[in-house]
């Protein structure tokens, strides 16, 4: 009867007891699980500069204050005068496009300039109805009917270009008003446009600032996470590493760790949405 030889390969002891450890120690962590609360996804409130960016727009819009929650979200608006930051200029506006808008141009001196006028003029036809019945005295034909067609054709005519003056002043006075209210009707509709462009403007430097500091407190938020998630999963990754050694010690043996892929630190990338919001209160400046 042939005789069976039976060989067993064991490790050294101490590899055999370093394995029996590791073992065990998995065994425990293993039942652990991981509390993954600490580093869970979070998001940043809102910023304040976000906030009076969106107060700004709405205030622009005859809107009044706003509240928030506790995120930081826009909650509620409260009463407003209901009167957006361009309908005084229209308001105004109104006032000299109307039929009697051009009154508030005329101006105070036009009665004057007018008074002066015919005052000249009047000395003017007086001497010329002086000089007719002169004529009509020397030529022998004075208070005779040739002296009345005379006076009467020459008072006619001068009726007639004195009405002609007045209403020439009048028609001055007037065309310089209305363009008076069609100057001020444009510059009080440009206000009405720049006004909001103006508000809009503001609001969208303010939005930008907040976007910044939102950024910044995000990735404040995420390194803080990154830290606790780091420190859940440390015990797995000695436990990699005690099994890596051993596979190597035993010969051809691998092991799996677990280990963070490499990225760029929420520090840096805080301190780069620092840098972006530093810049943009240069530029306001």
């Amino acid at each position: 009867m042939a005789e069976t030889t039976t060989t067993i390969s064991r490790p050294s002891p101490y590899v055999e007891a370093f394995g029996k450890a590791l073992t065990e120690q998995v065994g425990q962590q293993i039942k652990t699980p991981v509390a993954t609360g600490a580093f869970a996804p979070t998001v940043a409130g809102v910023d304040p500069f976000t906030q009076q960016a969106q107060q700004q727009a709405a205030t622009g819009a005859g809107l009044g204050a706003l509240s928030y929650d506790a995120t930081g979200a826009v909650s509620g608006v409260g009463a407003g005068t209901g009167i957006g930051a361009y309908e005084p200029y229209l308001e105004t506006a109104g006032t000299y496009a109307g039929p009697t808008g051009y009154q508030q141009f005329m101006s105070p001196y036009q009665q004057q300039v007018i008074d002066t006028t015919l005052s000249q003029f009047d000395k003017q036809a007086a001497i010329q109805r002086r000089q007719i019945s002169d004529a009509a005295l020397q030529q022998g034909a004075y208070g005779g009917a040739r002296q009345g067609v005379a006076q009467s054709e020459y008072q006619a005519a001068s009726d007639m270009n004195r009405a002609g003056i007045l209403a020439n002043l009048y028609q001055q006075g007037f065309g310089q008003a209305q363009a008076g209210a069609g100057q001020a009707f444009g510059q009080q509709m440009g206000l009405a446009t720049q006004v909001p462009q103006m508000i809009g403007q503001q609001a969208g430097q303010l939005g930008a600032l907040g976007q910044q500091g939102l950024a910044y407190r995000q990735a404040i938020t995420d390194a803080a996470a990154q830290k606790e998630k780091l420190s859940a999963y440390e015990p797995y990754q000695r436990l990699g590493f005690a099994q890596e050694v051993l596979g190597g010690v035993q010969g051809g043996g691998y092991g799996t760790r677990f280990q963070e892929a490499p990225s760029q630190s929420p520090l840096q990338q805080a301190l780069g949405a620092g840098m972006m919001g530093a810049g943009i209160l240069g530029a306001l400046k």
